[in-house]
């Protein structure tokens, strides 16, 4: 891996104006990602790990939104890109599988075209080359019959037909980085790993890097270098995968992480966390925003919102009791 990350996240804020107040998703953010990297970015629903993705290409962009901070890519910076500068990057240099694949793919076109269409607006050969890219990016996505895959519509297949589908259309133009937004959502736990397998696979092979944005840590054990854990909209952990799961430190990693069913612990009920994610529209002032949930809070944790700071080598946390 080269020591120049790829991509470089500075503080990234993303706030959006409602009409009851501001709604702060994403508060703070910085992170690195190298070439040939995968890192694997966790949390809960509202936890700001997806508004953090779709911000690096601009997606979160609309007169209500409110983006500070850094986002460069390949030492380009992007928050002041122009649309136009984007559309540029958008597929070219970063490809992007969405969560809900059904809703993403067109439902009145052909899948093979909408494959077509990903790579024609980005190289002006001829439609024809650009089928045959398509069928080769079918074939290489293990999609059976892709001769025959090209022809239907996206309701035709099955559901993790349709993510290998969306894999395609990010891979079209062969992109630097692929970010994943929760791509094995609403899937069962065996094409689940089928999907992991098959972008650990393709990124072995392109050596791109690769964003992985999940709900679950069990799903991102296998495939990540790397794991960020993110708690209303602020990164409380981050470790090299081996270390998080052996070592972790933050209240909220240990609790996720006891959430996970094992072969070799079995209980009759899975452990919780107590409670949910706070409302974005809060604004805190101070205080640990894990607090309210943690079952190791004590008063000092209420009083000023700790930093991210390192505990041993590649492993941070943002907790005052991490290191107790």
């Amino acid at each position: 891996m080269s020591d120049e990350p790829l991509l470089s996240v500075r503080d990234l804020r993303v706030g959006f104006v409602t009409e009851g107040g501001r709604v702060q998703a994403v508060d703070g953010v910085s992170f690195d990602l190298s070439p040939g990297e995968v890192l694997a970015i966790v949390g809960e629903s509202g936890s700001g790990k997806s508004v953090t993705a779709q911000s690096i290409l601009g997606l979160t962009r609309s007169p209500n939104a409110r983006i500070e901070g850094s986002v460069r890519l390949d030492g380009a910076e992007l928050l002041d890109a122009s649309e136009a500068e984007l559309r540029q990057y958008r597929g070219k240099r970063v490809g992007m599988v969405f969560q809900d694949s059904l809703a993403s793919l067109n439902p009145v076109y052909r899948v093979g075209e909408q494959i077509v269409e990903a790579i024609r607006a980005h190289d002006p050969g001829g439609r024809t080359a650009a089928r045959e890219r398509a069928l080769e990016l079918m074939r290489l996505v293990r999609l059976p019959a892709a001769d025959e895959r090209f022809q239907q519509y996206p309701h035709q297949l099955s559901g993790g037909m349709r993510q290998r589908v969306m894999i395609a259309i990010a891979l079209a133009c062969d992109p630097l980085l692929l970010i994943a937004d929760e791509p094995t959502t609403a899937l069962d736990v065996t094409i689940q790993a089928q999907i992991l397998e098959l972008m650990a696979e393709l990124q072995d092979r392109s050596g791109m890097a690769i964003q992985l944005i999940s709900h679950n840590l069990g799903v991102v054990s296998e495939i990540a270098d790397d794991i960020i854990v993110m708690y209303a909209g602020r990164i409380v952990e981050r470790a090299a995968a081996s270390e998080l799961f052996a070592n972790p430190r933050h209240p909220y990693t240990i609790g996720l992480i006891e959430t996970l069913p094992s072969i070799e612990h079995r209980v009759a009920r899975l452990p919780v966390i107590a409670g949910s994610v706070p409302d974005p529209a809060r604004m805190f002032t101070s205080g640990c925003r894990f607090a309210a949930r943690c079952p190791r809070a004590i008063p000092a944790c209420r009083e000023a919102e700790p930093p991210l700071v390192a505990l041993a080598p590649g492993h941070l946390a943002a907790c005052i009791r991490a290191a107790a």
